[in-house]
């Protein structure tokens, strides 16, 4: 696969950097044709309570952007959104993980909405908050498409978490690929 001219190595040499997770199937298990309506739903993935306080010591700034369409469908309101947010952030802390923010779009995809990913109505925000985050020395770390376009388009480093072949899938979009954030955060001990 062909690495990008900023290689992940500069992060230990350069605290500037910001991550950007996506939220289901980076840390927690994704639901497939549902969605986490409560934290009874929300299981983290393996490694992730490792791989959080391992990759803060390299960025800056960890953020979540996560589109959430759930709440436009109706299926769950923003009450339990932010309880579901509140109890992922209760067990990342445990064993000394930080998320800096959490940042989600609760619109329908059929209206197109600015915060939607692909679109960059999250990272733009997060910039607005945090203006010292440079899209540059960002990357973003999803298991979609969409979460790999956000990042092209404002000029991240993207790493797919996915199985080599979904790698296949979206190669052009592809800077680097692990199976798991966990291996991601290893990558970049070395």
């Amino acid at each position: 696969m062909k690495k990008p001219n900023r290689s992940l190595n500069s992060l230990s040499s350069d605290p500037g950097w910001t991550l950007f997770l996506d939220r289901d199937g980076v840390i927690n298990q994704r639901i497939v044709g549902g969605y986490v309506t409560h934290s009874s739903d929300f299981v983290l993935l393996p490694g992730i309570t490792e791989a959080i306080p391992m990759l803060n010591r390299f960025f800056r700034y960890t953020m979540v952007v996560t589109n959430q369409q759930g709440i436009g469908k109706g299926i769950m309101s923003e009450k339990q959104l932010d309880e579901v947010h509140r109890f992922m952030l209760m067990e990342i802390e445990k064993d000394g993980g930080r998320i800096d923010h959490v940042y989600f779009c609760p619109h329908l995809e059929s209206v197109s909405p600015p915060c939607r990913k692909p679109r960059p109505g999250m990272a733009l925000l997060a910039r607005k908050e945090f203006p010292d985050i440079d899209f540059r020395r960002s990357v973003m770390a999803g298991d979609t498409k969409n979460d790999l376009l956000f990042g092209k388009r404002l000029g991240m480093v993207t790493v797919l978490i996915a199985p080599p072949s979904e790698a296949r899938k979206m190669a052009d979009l592809v800077d680097y690929r692990f199976d798991s954030l966990f291996d991601f955060a290893m990558a970049i001990q070395i």
